[in-house]
């Protein structure tokens, strides 16, 4: 069974969730978003966070990459599976390829630095949660690199095995939208964009939304 969608009426503030073990760092986001988005908690240890973001399920968690107790990737990792419809986007003074890479396999949808200022972190988590991809633009380019240099070959044998209407759900759940918004979208029900995704999962040898966004991101399908 799907979890609930949630609502999100349009006028409302993004809900918010900061994890960082500094808490200057923490006040600093604040001090810069706070007015804008709705911050409904924070974090300053890796299980506190996994158990009040499941919690409080919010639309975006600003999660640093290097903490105690496995950083945001162990984050990301406990979290999807439960709270598919919350997205990461990684804030960290790291611009270490291995660290970006780990913390984009993970599930994150973006990767900025710490010296992003405000009115660009407020964008960026905005378009997170629009079911974009944001990076630093120092970061862009081995992102692309990276995520590319899959065999061109098995990607094709891959999407060979799905219909048109197949691949199109696929991208756009991999996009980060509902079944509800995706239906919109195509002119069906929910319930039909649920049996593509079902049959899309079987294809590929997938077992969740979490692993479909996975696999088309790594391909530059997204």
């Amino acid at each position: 069974m799907n979890p609930p969608e949630k609502k999100l009426a349009p006028d409302s503030p993004l809900r918010v969730f900061l994890v960082d073990d500094h808490e200057v760092a923490r006040a600093g986001v604040r001090s810069l978003i706070g007015t804008q988005v709705e911050i409904v908690g924070e974090a300053d240890e890796v299980e506190a966070a996994i158990e009040l973001i499941q919690e409080r399920d919010p639309d975006v968690v600003l999660v640093d990459v290097h903490m105690p107790g496995g950083g945001g990737k162990r984050i990301v990792d406990a979290v999807t599976p439960t709270n598919p419809d919350t997205v990461f986007l990684a804030l960290s003074v790291s611009d270490a390829p291995e660290d970006v890479i780990d913390l984009i396999r993970s599930g994150a949808r973006g990767y900025l630095t710490k010296d992003v200022s405000g009115a660009e972190l407020l964008t960026a988590i905005r378009r997170v949660a629009a079911g974009e991809a944001v990076f630093s633009p120092r970061l862009a380019g081995f992102v692309l690199e990276t995520f590319s240099s899959f065999p061109v070959a098995e990607v094709d044998a891959d999407i060979d095995q799905l219909t048109q209407k197949e691949q199109e759900v696929m991208r756009l759940i991999a996009r980060g939208y509902t079944y509800k918004e995706v239906a919109e979208r195509l002119y069906v029900s929910p319930k039909t964009i649920e049996k593509h995704v079902s049959s899309v999962l079987r294809k590929l040898r997938l077992s969740n939304r979490h692993e479909l966004t996975r696999w088309a991101f790594d391909r530059g399908l997204s």
